[in-house]
């Protein structure tokens, strides 16, 4: 392939500003960054027509797979096609072997503090993290403690958000340790991206991902109950009319395991069943993607349909494996979050090498008033929230916005965190038949069993509205494949 003239560059981006924020494909005096320039380069190449047949074949993948997501609280109708940008997100070797060093001691540090919290709280007796903060959060279960978990790991799958600043480093923004989503729309994403454009892929030495559900359902074995080597595993679905059904239908096929709802299972001496159209069949791990509260009627919410009654009874005697395990949301509360560096120095006697965003708590009096005085310059989000919702982002906030939110913090203020509002990096997406900058993130996949597993990767979610920094799906964002070069 021929190198793309300057004249054909200027055209591609057109009017692409720089500005403050770092550019993923841009320097900031307008060259494009050494690891980008093949993909420029073929762009730059190619006809605006034959840029967007690229496009509607990409789009007609995802329709005829059925890939969807929905959209909660909308009029218009729910069921939304996967927003998805053509052009890869590009992350060089060195930059993810630094991400892959900092996650993994993260995650470490999360699953201790589970541990800790559950049983002995050497971590809250030594004062590091206030106690009330963790006996006030909503998602800590009682019920867990002094349980025996399987080999003592909590989080088996997690999927943490990412930012890069305008310094170029990665810092995390949060940690989803319940029942992180997104990954099927990473491989999905591949596997378009590889037909849309196979030349480039091949000639870029892409690290690959498609072993990812290979890699859970090994994860999961591994965590089977002792005495069972051939562990039937399952993937516990609220149902059809959850927003993420597509993934848990595409990962139970990949995995080849069964796909089942509460409905399907029953406990008899405390061993989980599924029915069979050949009788009962024991369950021995359930990759749950239903949420503590409608897990099991007995023990959380009564009224809930979703679980199973008796499950969390057979998982106390240890019959069968739950992940990731109940409580485990006490570690994705956004206030406790602003404790994690603490978390790796006190148990891992390291500093963490991918740091916090500055984060507020607001039930400290004089923090509560510093936010309170500058709402129109920060983000504020409540503390259980994910998705986009319960947020306010300032700059970008109404007047009336920010009196609500006020009051709100006032009435309750462990419910939220406050934090910077991020210049967080920008990619290029293709917006017509140009190039335009978008905000992203990167959201990568963490497994937990034996060891730690990191697909080189992950999701990287796009603001695809115009100046918009929320690139959650539920707020009109979308998504771009990953490709971590050799």
């Amino acid at each position: 392939m021929s190198a793309a003239s300057p004249l054909q560059l200027d055209t591609l981006f057109g009017e692409y500003p720089l500005d403050q924020a770092f550019d993923e494909m841009r320097e900031p005096n307008g060259d494009v960054r050494a690891h980008y320039r093949a993909l420029a380069e073929t762009l730059a190449s190619l006809p605006p027509e034959e840029l967007q047949r690229r496009k509607q074949s990409a789009d007609l993948s995802f329709l005829t797979q059925g890939i969807t997501f929905t959209v909660y609280g909308r009029d218009e109708g729910t069921e939304r096609i996967f927003p998805y940008d053509l052009l890869p997100r590009l992350i060089t070797a060195k930059e993810w072997e630094r991400i892959e060093r900092g996650l993994t001691q993260r995650i470490t540090a999360l699953n201790l503090f589970l541990r800790d919290v559950y049983s002995d709280a050497k971590i809250l007796n030594d004062k590091v993290i206030p106690r009330e903060l963790v006996y006030s959060c909503k998602h800590y279960r009682r019920q867990m403690r002094g349980l025996q978990v399987p080999r003592n790991v909590y989080i088996a799958v997690v999927g943490s958000d990412l930012l890069r600043l305008k310094t170029g480093e990665f810092v995390v923004l949060e940690d989803n340790l319940r029942v992180p989503s997104g990954v099927s729309y990473m491989l999905t994403n591949r596997r378009v991206m590889k037909r849309t454009f196979p030349q480039l892929f091949s000639s870029y030495g892409v690290r690959p991902i498609e072993h990812y559900p290979q890699m859970l359902l090994a994860t999961l074995r591994s965590l089977a109950p002792e005495g069972r080597p051939e562990p039937n595993i399952v993937l516990l679905t609220p149902g059809v009319f959850n927003s993420a059904y597509f993934e848990h239908t595409y990962l139970a096929r990949q995995m080849g395991i069964d796909l089942v709802e509460g409905r399907d299972l029953v406990t008899h001496d405390n061993i989980v069943y599924m029915r069979t159209t050949d009788g009962l069949k024991r369950v021995d791990v359930i990759y749950r993607r239903v949420d503590d509260d409608f897990s099991d009627p007995l023990v959380f919410r009564a009224d809930s349909s979703l679980g199973c009654a008796g499950l969390f009874n057979a998982y106390r005697a240890g019959n069968v494996t739950v992940t990731n395990a109940f409580g485990t949301g006490l570690a994705d509360d956004k206030a406790v979050y602003a404790y994690v560096p603490k978390m790796i120095r006190y148990y891992l006697d390291e500093e963490p090498i991918l740091p916090n965003v500055e984060t507020y708590i607001l039930s400290e009096e004089k923090e509560r008033q510093h936010v309170l005085a500058n709402l129109d310059k920060l983000v504020v989000k409540a503390v259980g929230e994910s998705g986009g919702y319960g947020m306010l982002i300032g700059p970008h906030s109404t007047a009336a916005q920010r009196e609500e939110f006020s009051r709100a913090i006032e009435a309750n203020p462990r419910n939220y965190i406050a934090q910077p509002t991020l210049d967080f990096s920008r990619a290029p997406c293709l917006i017509g038949n140009s190039l335009e900058p978008r905000h992203v993130d990167l959201r990568p996949y963490i497994l937990f069993g034996d060891k730690v597993n990191i697909v080189p990767g992950g999701l990287t979610r796009v603001a695809l509205e115009k100046g918009s920094l929320v690139v959650n799906s539920s707020q009109g964002g979308g998504s771009k494949d990953t490709w971590v070069l050799e």
